[in-house]
């Protein structure tokens, strides 16, 4: 799990020092605010992945700029995530296209992405391309691709090569979403996200809020980064 050391989102050199194993798989349970540990080990998630993405869970399904699904779902999970985040890259891989094809196509579910760039520059460098993307209303193509891409935190992985690559995948032009991300529009984005994490007081990554959508959203600590986790919160809410 990634921590935050403070509200401006920075910290240096997470995970830089040698750790054992097992604090990792700990630190992989903590969401939000609290210290609550896993009840069972969580495999470790990788950080080295094909340079070709897997196809996108997302076709046919409606965007609107963060959100995936449709904005009538009764319930909204929120996802704070760094995209540098290796447990952030586990989640995406083994909760969300159940998750996608369980809840969100069958409209009961519509998911916002809150992107936090805490690790370091790569992270504001991916997270600022997905909000772009998201303006053109294909975020979730674009961290669906990054996250297939994923390399080791802080080593540059995120060139302007990937995200044209990334872009191209999903029909975009890479060159006008470099220039995007550089836009006035992305800096205020990244502003209400790092607004939005500090007041649900998220102090880890991945972390998620679920509730009603319009109403109140709760954070949700899971003990597990497959759809098992997160399921028992969703259902808890469509049984109101």
């Amino acid at each position: 799990m990634n921590r935050l050391r403070n509200p401006r989102w920075r910290f240096a050199a997470v995970l830089a020092t040698a750790v054992t194993l097992a604090a990792v798989l700990v630190g992989a349970s903590q969401v939000g605010a609290g210290d609550d540990t896993a009840t069972e080990p969580l495999a470790a998630a990788t950080t080295e992945h094909t340079a070709t993405a897997e196809p996108s869970p997302f076709v046919g399904i409606e965007q609107r700029g963060a959100a995936l699904g449709s904005p009538n779902a009764p319930v909204t999970l929120v996802e704070y995530a760094d995209l540098q985040c290796p447990y952030c890259a586990q989640w995406a891989r083994d909760a969300l296209p159940t998750l996608v094809e369980d809840y969100v196509r069958q409209g009961k579910l519509r998911i916002v992405f809150s992107g936090m760039a805490f690790i370091g520059p790569d992270s504001d460098k991916a997270l600022r391309t997905a909000i772009a993307a998201g303006q053109q209303n294909h975020l979730w193509e674009i961290v669906h691709g990054l996250y297939a891409r994923q390399g080791p935190e802080n080593a540059g992985w995120v060139t302007d090569e990937l995200v044209v690559g990334v872009a191209a995948a999903t029909g975009l032009d890479g060159e006008k979403l470099q220039k995007a991300r550089l836009e006035s529009s992305v800096d205020q984005e990244l502003e209400r996200a790092a607004g939005a994490a500090q007041v649900a007081g998220i102090t880890s990554t991945p972390a998620f809020q679920v509730g009603p959508t319009g109403g109140r959203l709760d954070v949700v600590r899971v003990d597990s980064l497959g759809p098992e986790g997160i399921r028992p919160a969703i259902e808890a809410v469509l049984a109101r």
